[in-house]
């Protein structure tokens, strides 16, 4: 269920940890900086990427279009375990997962009452199977191509998460 007891580890701007908040609390305004995850997911060609429509019940950006799968390590966890825990959570497959690049963002909703301050570890991956969606996590998803993508983001920049339009900048696809 997605309003948990779930902890967020709250970094500095340093990632050295300066404490823990609640999931859903940490995301109301203003929103301290903690640390996340992001995975892309591309087709084995890398000429699509699994795109995901966040959860109606999600407080932050809900029914947004974004990376495959968006998260929280835990209390302990290192990054790199908890993208390969998440994967599976969310969409029900594994996958080598490797390590991109690490961003800092901040990002309020239209409402100013939810939003986002995160420090962004991004993996990337490869995959050709079956899709098994988490629906406390995920309302739909597709494969797209990646100049639809693009053009999409023109045409519609307001369907996407504000991270995800960052990481795609980042990646240079």
């Amino acid at each position: 269920m997605l309003l948990t007891k779930v902890q967020v580890v709250l970094i500095d701007d340093n990632d050295k940890v300066v404490g823990y908040k609640e999931k859903f609390a940490t995301h109301k305004v203003p929103v301290p900086l903690h640390r996340a995850i992001s995975i892309v997911i591309f087709n084995k060609d890398k000429s699509e990427i699994l795109i995901t429509q966040r959860a109606k019940i999600k407080p932050t950006w809900p029914l947004f279009w974004s990376n495959t799968v968006c998260s929280h390590p835990y209390d302990g966890e290192s990054y790199q375990e908890a993208v390969d825990r998440r994967i599976s959570e969310e969409v029900g497959f594994r996958t080598k997962l490797t390590e991109k690049f690490r961003f800092t963002y901040e990002a309020t909703m239209d409402n100013g009452v939810w939003g986002e301050h995160e420090y962004d570890v991004v993996f990337t991956g490869t995959y050709d199977g079956e899709v098994k969606p988490n629906l406390d996590e995920i309302a739909d998803y597709k494969w797209i191509k990646i100049e639809d993508l693009k053009n999409d983001l023109k045409e519609n920049p307001k369907k996407y998460t504000p991270w995800f339009k960052i990481i795609l900048e980042k990646l240079e696809i």
